[in-house]
């Protein structure tokens, strides 16, 4: 009984501990296209929060890629970050085997529970991965390891199930990036 009791202790611990605003999310499902996804219009008075969005290339993906690079993801508020064009074609962004970091400015969210990306080009691009972090939300990682469709939205939406507050004054507004160094 003392075993069953300091197990469950444990087992609580745990779970208050992985549940923390420090902790770090991993997105294990599998990146897939997004038929219906349309980015939000910008709408004006959202409280604005900044985020880094850190996307790592693939070291089996093209040496570099010209291909135009757009990325969206938001909570289950329906707070959204949409930047139309992340990569710089004159500088080279996204090569293999390198990451890229840009400090985005978009509407405060809670947690973030999607990411998609979008290429359009004839390059292609394999992203590994992609890590969202800022002050106002837990940091995530969503997995990609594939090969971009052309002219698809392609990501991850794990906000299904979650109930959303249709009360909550939040509102998307488009993003601005700027690469950091």
């Amino acid at each position: 009984m003392l075993r069953l009791a300091l197990s469950l202790f444990l087992f609580a611990l745990f779970s208050f501990a992985t549940s923390s605003s420090s902790a770090r999310s991993f997105i294990t499902t599998k990146p897939r296209p997004i038929d219906s996804f349309l980015p939000k219009p910008k709408l004006e008075n959202a409280r604005v929060c900044s985020y880094t969005v850190v996307i790592k290339t693939s070291c089996s993906s093209v040496s570099y890629t010209r291909d135009k690079i757009s990325i969206a993801f938001g909570d289950v508020y329906g707070n959204e970050v949409y930047v139309k064009r992340l990569d710089d074609p004159h500088s080279r962004t996204f090569e293999k085997c390198s990451s890229d970091t840009y400090k985005i400015n978009g509407p405060c969210m809670r947690d973030v529970c999607y990411l998609h990306l979008l290429r359009q080009g004839s390059d292609g691009w394999k992203p590994e991965n992609v890590k969202i972090y800022g002050s106002s939300i837990r940091s995530v990682t969503f997995y990609y390891n594939i090969f971009l469709p052309n002219s698809v939205w392609y990501g991850f939406d794990v906000c299904n199930g979650i109930a959303l507050d249709k009360s909550s004054s939040h509102q998307p507004i488009i993003a601005s990036a700027v690469a950091a160094m």
